[in-house]
């Protein structure tokens, strides 16, 4: 997982969205409430669809754009079921959040394939 999550205020523009994500390296954003809250999720896909439809320069806001139906995992989850839940939905990054709804971090397609090429490589040293 990816910690500390990158966040960003459901009041932002997209474009401060987009900076903060390639600022920090990472191909999604969460989107928080006033309170610290989740309530969505700017994906580089979203980007894409903002620039394809030519939204980007209009003071659109993050909450305009973001995912609000999301798929979550707890600290505690097995990775075999977060990855069942990107296959199932078709996601490649997953909000880890405690039970106030308050993200944890990010665990991303990327997380899990890093971790499964350490896995095999452990693996094929120890044949």
């Amino acid at each position: 997982m990816s910690y500390p999550p990158v966040v960003v205020s459901e009041d932002a523009t997209v474009e401060e969205a987009a900076k903060t994500m390639w600022d920090n390296g990472v191909g999604s954003i969460l989107v928080l409430d006033k309170d610290g809250k989740l309530v969505g999720i700017i994906t580089e896909r979203d980007i894409l669809y903002a620039a394809s439809h030519l939204l980007l320069g209009k003071d659109l806001k993050a909450k305009s754009l973001m995912s609000k139906n999301l798929v979550t995992a707890s600290a505690d989850e097995d990775v075999a079921s977060v990855l069942e839940k990107m296959k199932d939905f078709n996601i490649r990054h997953i909000p880890v959040v405690d039970q106030e709804g308050k993200p944890l971090g990010v665990l991303s397609s990327r997380d899990i394939l890093d971790f499964g090429v350490k896995l095999l490589s452990l693996f094929i040293r120890s044949t």
